[in-house]
């Protein structure tokens, strides 16, 4: 009967489930008896090395942070290209050189503009911090 060969090769799973439950199981339990019960103070604070929190953990980031954060992502996945070509060097020859002498000049030229429009300009700008201390110094004298 090929009713039963289905049957006999899908009691192996089922006891593989059994047994995993039953394991699950005593497992939590034991955890929950042999487990410490204590409600202390700072039971349910977050311990970041000893340092008391402060403030709540949902500051701001700068937009310009992410800006950032995905410059690198891009840049780091045009590197993977870069690195792939580079392997294949021999076998895609002059049309892979040109290919890859176009892809780089893309690359440069949106770095340029991202340079330009003050993408990668994060914190303070020194010059206006230089100013603004010869300012202060000439103040006091």
């Amino acid at each position: 009967m090929p009713g039963n060969n289905n049957d006999t090769l899908l009691w192996p799973f089922i006891l593989y489930g059994a047994l995993v439950l039953v394991l699950l199981a005593a497992i939590l339990t034991l955890s929950y008896i042999l487990g410490q019960h204590h409600k202390e103070r700072a039971t349910h604070l977050p311990y970041e090395g000893g340092i008391q929190q402060t403030g709540s953990a949902r500051i701001r980031f700068s937009s310009q942070f992410y800006l950032v954060a995905m410059l690198f992502v891009i840049f780091d996945v045009e590197a993977v290209f870069i690195m792939l070509w580079a392997l294949g060097f021999y076998e895609l020859g002059w049309a892979g050189y040109i290919a890859i002498c176009i892809f780089i000049f893309q690359l440069i030229v949106v770095l340029v503009y991202e340079w330009g429009i003050g993408a990668l300009d994060f914190g303070p700008d020194g010059l206006k911090i230089l100013k603004a201390y010869k300012k202060k110094m000439k103040m006091e004298m």
